[in-house]
């Protein structure tokens, strides 16, 4: 399972794009049980799967290349911080901050921090997306990689205010690209 786990990953990915687009389906009826079985080896959820493969049958996004990268981080996270085990917890909707509200100016931000810490934890609420439509629209818009930012919160686990200070940084460096390629084009 440890050298080819990417391998499995891929083809339980079109079997459930293949499945999902065959009729409807839920978390619990798409998966068969050595797909349920790799799942729960990475660390993740039949819901969190699901959610993937819904929205890219939906939309094409995310992509498998995004999905695989946040399970590898995931896998990662889940073997070899949390030993294989599951922490238990799940992260409270309630607690979420609102999509409006903003840290350094940037809306969202303050929402997403906690629910990259629950993907990494493995603690997402089944009703809770890391990557939903508005988390895509969020990091387009900063020209950031859902990935890279999990590795960031990763890194910084222990450190909201590292992980605010890092994206800062980001979001400067490509709004100064932005208007430099602005400025070359007109």
């Amino acid at each position: 399972m440890n050298h080819d786990w990417q391998k499995e990953l891929y083809t339980l990915w079109e079997r459930a794009v293949l499945r999902f687009g065959e009729e409807k389906h839920t978390a619990e009826s798409l998966f068969a049980p050595e797909d349920r079985a790799l799942i729960a080896r990475i660390g993740a959820t039949p819901q969190e799967v699901f959610d993937f493969v819904e929205d890219f049958c939906a939309g094409a996004e995310p992509d498998f290349t995004t999905f695989a990268l946040l399970a590898d981080i995931r896998r990662h996270y889940f073997l070899e911080r949390q030993g294989g085990k599951r922490s238990g917890k799940i992260l409270d909707i309630d607690s979420l901050p609102a999509k409006s509200e903003a840290v350094e100016g940037i809306e969202w931000l303050p929402r997403i921090i906690p629910k990259a810490h629950a993907k990494l934890r493995g603690e997402l609420h089944p009703d809770i997306m890391y990557l939903c439509g508005g988390d895509r629209a969020f990091f387009r818009r900063h020209d950031v990689h859902p990935a890279e930012f999990l590795r960031i919160v990763e890194a910084h686990e222990n450190d909201p205010g590292e992980v605010v200070r890092w994206f800062v940084g980001r979001s400067a460096e490509t709004a100064a690209r932005t208007e430099a390629g602005e400025r070359r084009a007109s």
